[in-house]
């Protein structure tokens, strides 16, 4: 039976030849990537498809080229589409903590901006020059008259009756004061006081005479005063009104089928009256201050804050968002410190992914969103009310931390997720709006069939990296190697990895042999010795692992025989790679009902798959051994030196089997190494990781030495897996190691013991001195001894 279940040197590995292929008139530039029909298929419809709730989640793992494809699709349809409106903010004049948000057309975003600034340089020439005419001036100064002659007249009246009185009247700036006259003369304070005292009272009475007289005639000076303030002010409102109507018009009719230009500018029509009658006007706030300095004051503010321009674009935006934190989503408002406190104005608000994205097409990493708080919930309220808010993430817990509160922007965008399919699946087991959301699921498959087709598009994808990357041309033999390395990352001799990233990152390795080899080409030496390369420099851990081995600290044995051990087959995974390697399994079996012990699941490193493999144990031994009497067992079965958390059932075709010597008291050769998974009718099941275990094996008896009766068990299923490496295939050429397949455990426990397992006859009964036979004697004669301990209890 051995040398039927031994696998030919053809079966270890897919040699992939390629004469009959002619890569002359490969295109320079492959359309699409390789494979994925079933992803393209759904990602062009997720694109096109443009009602609500159908945003996209691409499910897949990195390398498989889902960013590539994404924009390959968006690249071709999102050109096609309309491009969105631009927006700013501008002040809001009547609430300045809620600046306005101004919708125009894609191509007037910096237009609008340059076109306020020009208005505004236009104000800065225009004023305060245009106070400065000479018919402003006269129309001032006329107004001015006007209230000077009625204060002169009402004065004159009041010097008049002075004067009659023999009184002085003197005028000294606003004061007004009397003096008596005497002999056409006034008299000084000494000469008043010679006077007579009776002089003096009638001159003091004839004063308060003439100061209420004074009273009476400028009675009406406020109105005065009032009616040439307001000729003045109207004098001014006019002149500005002259001045800027026609830098308006002039706006007003580019803008008019804008409807937030026209009231912005509107407003800001209104707002400059007072603006220029405050700060422009001569003698005024802004006039010690330099041109340029007058305009930055002006642009601060009055220029509106561009947020959003597409006039430099053609079709819809395509945004791919690398970190999204919850300002680089929705944007944030920038603070300045003013005096030890911080300020923030309209222009110091800042776009957002979603701005940028907005009328088109957002990309994000679903983990990435995820590990970032506030960010998902938020997504998830600005899709569903179709609005842009710019808040603060922290406004949910009571927390403000800000003191403007833009207008809302209507948002219509749709959101691509990329992600693995664990993000996916907890998504949506957690989240219950998220199959309403993202309905649309783009599903990479991990590897794609080798068809004719396949192969051509392959050996194009790695032609075209090798242009691109600047390395030297690919030889035919290169793209073999290429594509025996890609089915080796899919583990299937049919397939190719869908990781196609991987490969490609090969040839930039490969290129650095080829130019050290000073070769014309990029041959199949030079990507063997990149592999060879790469796995030097991660096979620290693997090398230390063997030494141990080889040094006696871990027990492993390629020779010999042994009852009760068995050497399992088994992968570490440490970071990004992989290696596999042997480890020791043991079992004692002794009377008793206690049962199969999992001694790793006891001291909890054994896992929930890894438990379920040996729980599995007992339904075979029922199944198989246990059909006359009760099963009565206590064994324990363990891993030894593991000192890690174990999972998967990969070991539980050798654990059956070494739990089967040790109750049969039949040796194993140890030279032998098993993996496979079984099920509780004893049929062996395909299992992962099968070349690395099968090499991890091969390196440890290859150090120790070949000996010709070292080899490998796995399952028949896993035989299409099968992508060893060349130093594998040579020894198995040369005789020196083996490689065999089994569908059974009899299989199995043939090949490991050399004894015949049995076929059970027609009334259940497997032939004298077959394993078989000895397993269920053994378990009889274990049950007796139960029954005869509890007959012994029930006794006492």
């Amino acid at each position: 039976m051995s040398d039927t279940l031994k696998l030919p040197i053809t079966a270890l590995k897919l040699s992939v030849d390629l004469d009959g292929f002619d890569f002359s008139d490969l295109p320079p530039t492959p359309s699409g990537i390789l494979g994925q029909a079933r992803a393209c298929s759904a990602l062009a419809f997720g694109i096109a498809m443009p009602q609500s709730g159908y945003h996209i989640f691409v499910m897949g793992e990195p390398g498989m080229g889902r960013l590539t494809l994404i924009n390959q699709q968006l690249d071709a349809f999102a050109s096609a589409l309309p491009t969105p409106a631009s927006y700013a903010y501008t002040d809001n004049f009547d609430n300045p903590r809620e600046p306005i948000a101004i919708e125009l057309p894609a191509d007037y975003g910096q237009q609008f901006r340059k076109d306020i600034e020009a208005l505004l340089d236009a104000l800065l020439h225009t004023f305060p020059a245009a106070f400065e005419s000479p018919a402003y001036q006269q129309k001032k100064t006329a107004s001015e008259r006007q209230f000077n002659q009625l204060y002169h007249q009402a004065i004159d009246s009041v010097d008049k009756k002075a004067r009659s009185m023999g009184i002085a009247l003197f005028r000294e700036d606003d004061n007004i004061t009397f003096a008596p006259i005497r002999d056409n003369k006034t008299l000084n304070e000494k000469q008043f006081n010679q006077l007579p005292e009776l002089e003096r009272e009638t001159f003091h009475r004839q004063v308060e005479e003439l100061e209420d007289f004074l009273s009476e005639a400028l009675l009406e000076l406020p109105l005065w005063r009032r009616t040439v303030l307001e000729k003045i002010k109207q004098l001014d409102a006019d002149t500005i009104s002259q001045a800027i109507q026609p830098l308006f018009a002039e706006l007003y009719d580019k803008y008019i089928a804008i409807d937030d230009a026209i009231s912005y500018l509107s407003a800001l029509e209104q707002e400059l009256y007072g603006t220029i009658s405050d700060y422009l006007m001569p003698a005024r706030g802004l006039d010690s201050l330099s041109l340029a300095a007058k305009r930055a004051r002006l642009l601060d503010q009055y220029a509106p804050n561009i947020l959003i321009d597409h006039s430099q674009d053609s079709g819809a935006p395509v945004v791919y968002e690398a970190h999204p934190t919850y300002q680089n989503l929705f944007g944030r408002i920038e603070y300045s410190s003013d005096q030890g406190l911080w300020v923030t104005h309209y222009q110091r608000i800042c776009k957002g992914s979603l701005h940028k994205a907005n009328g088109g097409y957002l990309i994000l990493d679903a983990e990435k969103l995820l590990d970032h708080p506030f960010v998902w919930d938020a997504l998830k309220r600005a899709l569903k009310s179709g609005y842009i808010d710019i808040e603060s993430p922290y406004a949910d817990l009571g927390i403000s931390t800000m003191t403007l509160k833009p207008e809302v922007i209507p948002l219509n965008v749709k959101i691509i997720l990329v992600g693995s399919g664990d993000i996916y699946y907890l998504l949506e087991e957690l989240d219950n709006e998220f199959n309403e959301m993202f309905k649309v699921l783009a599903d990479f498959d991990y590897d794609i069939s080798i068809t004719p087709a396949s192969i051509r598009h392959f050996a194009a994808l790695m032609k075209k990296q090798a242009v691109d990357s600047g390395a030297k041309p690919l030889t035919t033999a290169a793209i073999a190697s290429l594509m025996e390395h890609s089915c080796r990352l899919a583990e299937n001799q049919c397939r190719f990895s869908a990781r196609i990233n991987d490969t490609l990152e090969l040839i930039g390795e490969a290129n650095l042999f080829a130019k050290q080899a000073q070769g014309e080409m990029l041959d199949r030496t030079n990507i063997e010795r990149a592999l060879a390369a790469r796995e030097y420099r991660n096979g620290g851990l693997s090398q230390r692992i063997l030494d141990d081995m080889l040094d006696g600290i871990i027990l492993i044995d390629t020779h010999g025989e042994a009852i009760g051990k068995i050497n399992g087959l088994t992968v570490l995974t440490i970071g990004g790679g992989s290696f596999g390697a042997p480890a020791r399994i043991t079992t004692t079996v002794y009377p008793g009902s206690r049962g199969i012990v999992d001694i790793e699941r006891e001291v909890e490193l054994g896992e929930a798959i890894h438990s379920k493999g040996v729980m599995i144990l007992t339904g075979y031994l029922g199944h198989f051994y246990a059909q006359q009497f009760p099963l009565a067992i206590s064994a324990s079965i363990a891993i030894e030196q593991s000192y890690s958390a174990i999972d998967g059932d990969s070991a539980s075709l050798a654990e059956l089997c070494c739990l089967i010597s040790a109750l049969t008291r039949t040796p194993i050769n140890q030279g032998f190494a098993v993996t496979g998974s079984i099920n509780q009718y004893g049929e062996v099941q395909a299992i992962g990781g099968v070349n690395e275990k099968i090499e991890g094996f091969f390196r440890l008896c290859q150090a120790r030495g070949l000996t010709g009766q070292q080899a490998a068990i796995i399952p028949a299923a896993n035989k299409r897996n099968l992508m060893l490496k060349q130093d594998v295939i040579d020894a198995v050429t040369q005789g020196l190691f083996a490689i065999y397949t089994v569908s059974t455990v009899d299989e199995t426990l043939e090949l490991l013991t050399g004894h015949l397992a049995g076929e059970a006859d027609a009334e259940g009964n497997y032939p004298e001195n077959s394993i078989n036979f000895k397993a269920i004697s053994r378990l009889k004669e274990i049950s007796e001894m139960t029954d005869d301990e509890h007959k012994e209890e029930g006794d006492l």
